[in-house]
């Protein structure tokens, strides 16, 4: 929930001061010259950046070389492409990927070692370099408020570019966070198929940041799901730049809990535009695991629930068939007590004591037919607790996904 210090924004990821972006047609998306395919991000004073990135053990070039990055002091530009992943792709496509870099680095001025990369796309095909290179020589002249058409051009099966923006008050001064995300399909809790672009002008460290962010992904990124699958290529990156002119945020201040706050709304809000626009996606489904015996089992329960095929075709249907996601609980490898289990639909009881409640049937239908609801599930055994956003599994997501 939005903290009441925090208030939405226009502008995305330019609406904090000192933040430009551009995007650019190259060719990586072939035939689709009206759809830009590489976005660009710059921090027009010194930055730091922050990142996490898939806990997939195979890792694209650009992941690998971004987090090499990271180690180091700064971070000025983010330079990223839709429709080659540029994962799979070995020594040539690690020197793509640097490639990428050493050209905004030559055209903005930059250090190289301050420019992040990212790719989103198919696996396994190199990018056509040359092609890329000369159209990064054009973005300087195209740098600009261009929030929006930075997240269209990261676009692959999205239907629609995700932005957000805030401003919140430290120490009197006004603080803005702006992000960026694109992601449909391949979507799971550690990341999905995802990127998200986050900036912001506050003046924090590098290990604060890094700090805040992953705080931020933990309670967003980390707990979406559409289909199960993890990606080669799911990168989150925050620049700060300080040009907000507050003190330097601490970790452990009344301060940084604002910022904190104004970032996890900024994370939050991006994650669920992810779910909602996920490939066939019909339903969305707020799930609550509660009353488990610690939080990695309610975690465990959770994510059993939401990836079962079972249950997701149920939703599809509109059909609140409980069966289906107690079943689901038990096999998790959570520690239960059967009958000690409730499950309610928007706190509607459809279990109680791991028994059927007396709701009428029709009641617990008309919840499931809706387009959103949440599903809570009370282990009755403790204090854990996972919430986790999730969808429905349709025919169009199979029909999308059945390839060429």
């Amino acid at each position: 929930m939005k903290s009441e210090v925090v208030r939405e924004i226009k502008g995305g990821v330019t609406a904090p001061v000192g933040f430009v972006a551009a995007s650019i047609y190259c060719g990586v998306k072939e035939g689709n010259a009206d759809k830009d395919d590489i976005a660009l991000i710059l921090s027009e004073a010194a930055a730091v950046g922050a990142g996490t990135f898939t806990t997939n053990k195979v890792k694209a070039a650009p992941v690998l070389l971004s987090m090499a990055r990271l180690r180091g002091k700064g971070a000025r530009a983010i330079i990223a492409n839709s429709g080659n992943a540029n994962a799979c792709t070995g020594a040539e496509g690690l020197d793509s990927a640097r490639r990428m870099c050493r050209a905004v680095a030559k055209t903005l001025g930059v250090p190289e070692r301050e420019v992040l990369v990212c790719s989103t796309g198919r696996i396994g095909v190199q990018l056509p370099i040359a092609k890329m290179e000369a159209a990064i020589c054009g973005l300087p002249k195209r740098l600009g408020a261009w929030s929006a058409d930075a997240a269209r051009a990261i676009m692959t099966s999205d239907s629609f570019p995700k932005e957000i923006a805030v401003e919140c008050k430290i120490g009197g001064m006004p603080v803005r966070i702006g992000g960026i995300a694109k992601g449909a399909g391949m979507i799971d809790p550690n990341m999905a198929t995802m990127l998200s672009f986050v900036t912001t002008d506050a003046a924090i460290g590098k290990a604060d940041l890094q700090k805040a962010l992953r705080a931020a992904v933990g309670q967003s990124f980390n707990r979406i799901t559409v289909d199960g699958d993890m990606s080669t290529n799911d990168t989150v990156l925050a620049l700060a730049n300080g040009r907000a002119g507050n003190k330097p945020l601490k970790s452990g201040t009344p301060d940084f809990a604002i910022f904190q706050a104004a970032l996890d709304h900024v994370t939050a809000s991006l994650a669920r535009m992810i779910v909602k626009d996920g490939e066939g996606v019909s339903r969305f489904i707020d799930l609550h695991v509660t009353g488990a015996r610690t939080d990695a089992d309610a975690r465990i329960a959770a994510r059993a629930i939401a990836n079962s095929i079972l249950v997701k075709c149920a939703w599809y249907g509109g059909d609140p068939n409980w069966g289906r996601i107690i079943d689901a609980v038990g096999y998790s490898g959570a520690r239960i007590r059967p009958e000690r289990i409730g499950i309610a639909y928007d706190g509607v009881p459809a279990v109680e004591g791991g028994m059927p409640a007396s709701t009428p049937a029709a009641r617990l239908r008309a919840v499931a037919k809706k387009k959103e609801f949440t599903i809570t599930v009370d282990l009755g055994l403790g204090h854990g607790s996972f919430r986790i956003w999730t969808t429905d599994l349709t025919t169009e997501y199979v029909e999308f996904n059945m390839g060429e």
